[in-house]
């Protein structure tokens, strides 16, 4: 999204956010502000509280203080192991138009596979879909839903090599049509070649936030710097 002088505005913003379990923070103190435009990538170490903060960022979390402002009218959220229902490739897109209060016409349910490349597959049981596929389908799904802001958690973390890159793929052209995508991953190789910009967290708190090419030639923090070497970082 962009205003009409052409300058990218602020989707997402989190000031001081902590949520937490009991007495332990997930999210410690989080200030974060993302701007439409290139997709942000949130990476980290296990357990560092990525997946929470998706999670927050879509409002299936409440913080336990602080405040989150999402100024995109639409959003939807991919998870690393999406449920299937007993349904076709069609039937689980039909479902979810349905569920947004559209149509679900044949043409709508078929432009949505084909987007995510699974037209060919519309009538096999989503269930016997490969992980790749299940994955496609549930982005579709999200697509239903016209959203403005894209999370994916970890969306291609369990796919093989080729799955993975018709995935990536599917993400640009996603991005490319002006959907904001903010995604976790592992996979530091995936963040240089699909993210504008890079948010690190650590033990639930924002390391550094930079952009993608700033992050990887001149990280700010040791912590950062440990992690793109491969080291282990608690």
């Amino acid at each position: 999204m962009r205003d009409d002088l052409g300058i990218a505005s602020t989707c997402v913003r989190l000031d001081n956010i902590s949520v937490c379990a009991g007495e332990v923070a997930i999210l410690d103190r989080v200030d974060l502000s993302l701007e439409s435009g290139a997709p942000t990538a949130i990476v980290g170490p296990n357990g560092a509280g990525k997946t929470t903060l998706l999670r927050l960022i879509m409002g299936l979390l409440e913080p336990t203080r602080g405040t989150v402002d999402v100024s995109a009218r639409q959003s939807a959220i991919v998870f690393q192991k999406p449920i299937m229902f007993r349904r076709s490739a069609a039937g689980n897109v039909a479902l979810a138009l349905e569920a947004d209060g559209r149509s679900a016409t044949r043409a709508s349910i078929d432009a949505l596979l084909d987007r995510v490349g699974l037209a060919h597959l519309r009538d096999r049981p989503a269930r016997r879909l490969s992980g790749g596929e299940q994955q496609r389908l549930a982005i579709a799904r999200a697509l239903a839903r016209e959203p403005v802001l894209l999370l994916l958690d970890e969306a291609t973390a369990s796919l093989d090599p080729a799955q993975t890159k018709l995935v990536e793929s599917l993400i640009r052209d996603i991005a490319a049509s002006g959907v904001k995508i903010v995604f976790s991953t592992h996979d530091l190789g995936q963040a240089r070649r699909l993210a504008g910009d890079v948010a690190f967290l650590v033990a639930g708190r924002i390391a550094e936030h930079a952009p993608v090419a700033t992050f990887f030639s001149n990280p700010a923090s040791e912590a950062a710097r440990r992690f793109i070497a491969g080291e282990l970082v608690v």
